[in-house]
């Protein structure tokens, strides 16, 4: 049986489904090692939906167990994992899909945070190509998501601490995004940044956590604009070391630059207004939703989204 990592451990607050997740750790690793024939290999790690147990294979390939939180934005990444097949990406060994769990080839815990930020938006826009393949019917579609999002801003009340101007802005672009046929028919990463590209051995980087739909490329860029902003924050200017950050994903990628600008509106947008969601959510209706009961965490997050939409606008 192994431990579940103090850290992950503490995720059990989050909620029953985290707490029942957390307890069944041990549990379902154990079974999977049976089952798989997996001996394991260290000590257990883990983000931030995600325990990952290094193992051994029965030919004695180096691998991770990986179990995730059940969740709508990760049940498809076994889909996408076996369609890239090791092509710019972690390669997928075997999967139980039922129960969030995979066998992963395993790669160096280095990230592409150890190299200078613009060298890595550089290799992330330089992986996009690759992963972005026609998508199978089978994934869930970008839009389909949007749509939902997009009614969730029409019902907002006006005191969110989210400017007005642009929650009816993302609500605007988002339904013009919907419309357009060319917002779905790839496999998107949809959460591509820094710790998610992985040093290797058959390749110099690679993939790993996609939480896949059918979408549109230019979705990808906002991850890499909200993650390591301690080194944002630290720059001469913040709204140039931003866009210096997002040109350099557009221009090497070849994307357009003002649907990614679009897109970079409604993902942040939404993203701030989850962060107050989540807040009334843990209120259980006991005040409206609004800015009261948000932590500095939250406000900060939120300030976050807002600063890095208007560092890409013109």
């Amino acid at each position: 049986m192994i431990r579940v990592p103090d850290g992950f451990a503490a995720y059990a607050g989050r909620g029953p489904q985290w707490a029942d997740f957390v307890d069944s750790v041990p549990r379902l690793a154990a079974e999977l090692v049976d089952r798989w024939e997996l001996r394991i290999d260290g000590e257990p790690r883990h983000g931030y939906c995600a325990v990952v147990v290094p193992v051994r294979t029965t030919d004695g390939e180096a691998a991770v167990l990986k179990m995730h939180v059940p969740d709508e934005a990760s049940e498809h990444e076994h889909v996408a994992l076996r369609l890239w097949d090791g092509r710019g990406a972690v390669r997928l060994l075997r999967a139980d899909p039922t129960r969030s769990a995979l066998l992963l080839e395993r790669l160096s815990f280095r990230s592409l945070r150890s190299l200078p930020v613009l060298e890595a938006c550089e290799v992330i826009a330089q992986g996009y190509g690759r992963l972005h393949v026609p998508a199978p019917g089978r994934l869930r579609t970008l839009t389909s998501s949007v749509e939902r999002w997009t009614a969730e801003l029409d019902e907002l009340p006006r005191d969110v601490p989210v400017p007005r101007r642009l929650v009816e802005q993302a609500a605007s672009v988002g339904r013009d995004l919907v419309a357009d046929a060319a917002a779905e028919g790839v496999v998107v990463h949809g959460d591509l940044h820094d710790e998610n590209v992985l040093a290797a051995q058959r390749e110099p980087w690679l993939v790993i956590d996609p939480q896949p739909t059918s979408g549109d490329p230019h979705y990808e860029p906002a991850p890499v604009l909200w993650n390591r902003w301690d080194e944002a924050l630290t720059a001469h200017d913040l709204r140039a070391h931003l866009r210096a950050r997002f040109f350099t994903l557009v221009d090497v990628a070849g994307l357009d630059e003002d649907r990614a600008k679009a897109w970079v509106l409604v993902r942040m947008v939404h993203q701030a207004v989850w962060a107050i969601q989540d807040v009334a959510r843990v209120r259980r209706g006991r005040a409206p939703l609004g800015s009261r009961g948000l932590s500095d965490d939250d406000r900060s997050w939120i300030t976050r989204c807002i600063t890095v939409v208007k560092a890409v606008q013109d």
